[in-house]
């Protein structure tokens, strides 16, 4: 294992120190992309908690957990067994700067100015037929603590269809279905916290983008007005590394219709020029590209040169126990296992807003929350 593979995952770093949670990773070479070590964690064998206090133990979406584990039992993971938490990723194909939300794959990276770092934070995104934005270049328009939720009539009308009844108004505080933090983009959305404990990396919101409540704290303190925002939606990334290495990472993509969301069958793959380019390279293994594309790991797999096994994850074993180590002790207890030294790393972009019936500003945000 090398210093680079130990160092590019950082977890609650010392510069960082808000984000309590948050996955922290030095920024590579202009020329590189991927970044971080997948980890494998087994399932204490008394272990009775749901997939979510995993997901947000390390800082990942419920999506991000069940592409890396599809057996997987959501509600309960089989006790004793073995979990992959996939921190490695290649950064997105934009500019490292300010926010970049990539809807498939349900994060947001943030690139703190001056840091040479990338913060990595899992998000919630739109229902279908309520999605979040695509293609679209923005700002944070303004930051509010505590902000106040109002829902739409049209909300109203939904959730009495399931016979629920919605408050007219719902002041700050932790009730409130946006959380205690929200920084505004454009006019009509906005990135928040929520008041439950479930559904980040998941589409749950009305077009919004909702973070865990350590998550948004973090932004809210730390991003400044006026910071950029770039939605993306790419489900499958590649990079070309210095080394001549190719790796691809496939999501599964957003489903566009209810009919494709009931399909048995996966949903249709579409790759990008950019990403085309990487693949075609006559160095490429087409049988490693056609794996990673019906497995949709959502992990990086390298598919030129020596084809290994997948580099073993990092192990940190009962990670859900109290007495279990904390991360960072796992690091360093693996780095003195190998004898590691710890000395102290663009596409066009389309920036009209997505389009949106007209309705007054409050009105658009309670809609999207």
């Amino acid at each position: 294992m090398s210093i680079r593979a130990i160092l590019t995952l950082i977890v609650a770093a010392a510069a960082f120190s808000q984000a309590a949670l948050a996955v922290v990773y030095p920024l590579p070479a202009a020329d590189s992309r991927l970044v971080g070590e997948n980890m494998e964690i087994t399932i204490p064998t008394d272990s009775t908690l749901p997939l979510e206090d995993f997901a947000a133990r390390y800082q990942m979406g419920l999506s991000n957990l069940m592409e890396a584990n599809p057996d997987v039992d959501v509600y309960l993971p089989q006790p004793g067994s073995k979990m992959i938490i996939p921190h490695q990723l290649i950064l997105p194909d934009t500019p490292r700067e300010g926010i970049v939300i990539n809807s498939a794959e349900m994060r947001l990276y943030y690139y703190p100015k001056g840091t040479k770092t990338v913060i990595v934070l899992p998000i919630g995104i739109g229902e279908l037929g309520k999605d979040t934005p695509i293609n679209w270049t923005t700002s944070v328009q303004r930051k509010k603590a505590g902000p106040t939720w109002t829902p739409t009539a049209k909300m109203h009308a939904e959730y009495a269809e399931r016979g629920e009844t919605l408050q007219k108004v719902y002041p700050p505080g932790p009730d409130n279905p946006m959380g205690l933090y929200a920084l505004y983009i454009g006019n009509l959305y906005a990135i928040h916290g929520t008041n439950a404990n479930f559904g980040i990396g998941l589409r749950v919101s009305h077009g919004c983008v909702r973070l865990r409540a350590d998550d948004i704290k973090y932004l809210f303190d730390n991003v400044p007005v006026g910071t950029r925002v770039q939605f993306i939606n790419e489900p499958v990334k590649a990079t070309v590394e210095p080394d001549g290495s190719r790796y691809v990472e496939v999501h599964n993509p957003l489903s566009r219709s209810v009919e494709e969301f009931q399909s048995d069958s996966p949903a249709p793959i579409s790759i990008t020029a950019k990403v085309n380019k990487v693949l075609a390279d006559a160095s490429v293994n087409t049988r490693e590209v056609d794996q990673a594309i019906r497995s949709r790991s959502g992990s990086p797999v390298k598919i030129n040169g020596l084809i290994e096994e997948a580099a073993p994850a990092i192990p940190l074993e009962s990670a859900a126990t109290p007495e279990a180590q904390s991360q960072d002790d796992a690091i360093q207890d693996y780095a003195e296992q190998e004898n590691i030294p710890l000395d102290n790393t663009v596409p066009s972009v389309d920036t009209a807003a997505p389009t949106a019936d007209a309705q007054s500003t409050e009105e658009a945000e309670a809609d999207r929350s």
